[in-house]
Order: C-alpha cells, then structure tokens, then sequence
C-alpha cells in the first residue's frame, strides 16, 4: 500500500512539473513555488502553493493549470489549490535547473 501512495505522489508531482509559470518559464516544482501536496480519502488534492510576489496577475492561470495537470491521473477526482505565503517564497526555494534556465546564481 504504502508503494501506491508513493507512486501515485511521484506522479502528482510529475504532473505539476508539467505546469509552466507562464512568466518565468519554468515549472513550478522547480521553481519551489509547491509547498505541500496530498490526497484525502474521497480522492481530493489539496496543493498548497505560493507565488513569487503578492497579487500575482497569473495566479487563476496557475490554478486552472494545476488542476488540468492532476485531473488527468485517474485517481484524483477534485482538486485545492491553497495559497500560502508563509515562509515567503525567495529564489533560494529553486532548485538548480531553475535557476541556470532563469540565470540566477
């Protein structure tokens, strides 16, 4: 059981890195912006992201990104995307590949 879980994680997560931040253009699980991800009992995920800046003009796209990207694995029935601003995003919550495509070092 516990193999399920894991897989089907690793592929909610391949899924969102999928999900391209239309302004930076990188996805969002390398950018750090997927702060928590989990399924409940009546196959609903809850994402807990943040953005890159308050009053981010994009966050509905985003939204509507990430539940298309997870609605497509066939045990995810409904989708949450909670925004969280705390701890505050900053640039070294990226990963590596994230920041040589966007060149900060």
């Amino acid at each position: 059981m516990e193999t399920e879980t894991e897989d089907l994680k690793n592929r909610m997560v391949q899924a969102l890195s999928e999900v391209i931040d239309p302004e930076l253009k990188c996805d969002i699980i390398n950018l750090g912006l997927v702060y928590g991800l989990s399924m409940d009992d009546h196959h609903c995920v809850t994402v807990q992201l943040t953005l890159t800046t308050m009053g981010c003009p994009l966050t509905e796209v985003l939204e509507t990104m990430i539940e298309r990207a997870l609605m497509n694995l066939v045990e995810v029935e409904k989708v949450v995307v909670e925004l969280v601003w705390n701890p505050a995003w900053n640039k070294n919550m990226m990963s590596d590949y994230a920041k040589l495509v966007l060149g900060v070092y």
